[in-house]
């Protein structure tokens, strides 16, 4: 089956969680908007196409089925692509690590856009420096030393123990923080051995090497959700 994925163009988000579940599989699909433009994504938006109305992008095309959330994407993904354990405890599983790592995307974002996603980070600077504090100080070593904890008691390597779409967002997460707080993760990674092995086990796999050398692979900006300014980031 061909798969149509729908996101942004010049964007690194949400979709990215999507797009590397379908290269790491070698999935055939199509980036509907950086092939015909992010007018593409209007009639779905608006409710004027078969399928599912999504509220937002990303989503995906099955088919006639229209599947919009990264969690539910994936879910919907995995068996398919090979990228999650058959059992269904063990799919739920996956879907719960998900689910949270969606959780501190959701936070990633509000740390630069703190009072309105419509607002400019430019308009609330003062807000982002406080967020940013408590997200450095607090929520980054709660969340990331969770993620540590459940690969620590799957046997180290894998949260799932064997390789499923949750490695490849931890991956994505993880590469998206080092890009958002250099100097924070700088200082945490000693504490994240699990994690650091597992980001650079991803970076290796083969569809994913191709991918991350390709221009398909857009570099981190300040027009997605991982964002660097410098004055929001310190090494505590």
């Amino acid at each position: 089956m061909q798969y149509a994925l729908y996101y942004w163009t010049g964007i690194q988000g949400r979709g990215e969680f999507v797009r590397l579940a379908l290269e790491d599989a070698s999935a055939d699909y199509v980036d509907m908007a950086r092939v015909h433009g992010d007018a593409v994504m209007q009639p779905f938006l608006d409710g004027h196409s078969e399928g599912a109305q999504p509220f937002a992008p990303p989503f995906l095309k099955a088919g006639r089925q229209v599947i919009a959330q990264v969690a539910a994407i994936l879910d919907f993904l995995g068996p398919t692509l090979d990228l999650v354990p058959q059992a269904a405890s063990r799919r739920m599983q996956a879907l719960q690590l998900q689910l949270t790592i969606a959780d501190l995307v959701a936070e990633v974002h509000d740390t630069h856009h703190p009072i309105a996603a419509s607002k400019y980070y430019e308009d609330q600077k003062t807000e982002a420096r406080a967020r940013a504090a408590a997200m450095r100080d607090k929520r980054l070593p709660k969340f990331l030393g969770y993620f540590e904890q459940v690969l620590k008691a799957n046997g180290g390597r894998h949260p799932l123990r064997e390789h499923s779409y949750v490695d490849l967002s931890l991956f994505q997460l993880l590469s998206g923080l080092d890009y958002m707080f250099p100097r924070r993760m700088q200082a945490l990674w000693p504490t994240l051995p699990l994690l650091r092995a597992l980001k650079d086990r991803v970076e290796q796999r083969p569809g994913i090497a191709v991918y991350l050398a390709s221009e398909r692979r857009l570099p981190f900006n300040t027009n997605g959700i991982f964002r660097h300014y410098p004055e929001l980031d310190s090494d505590r």
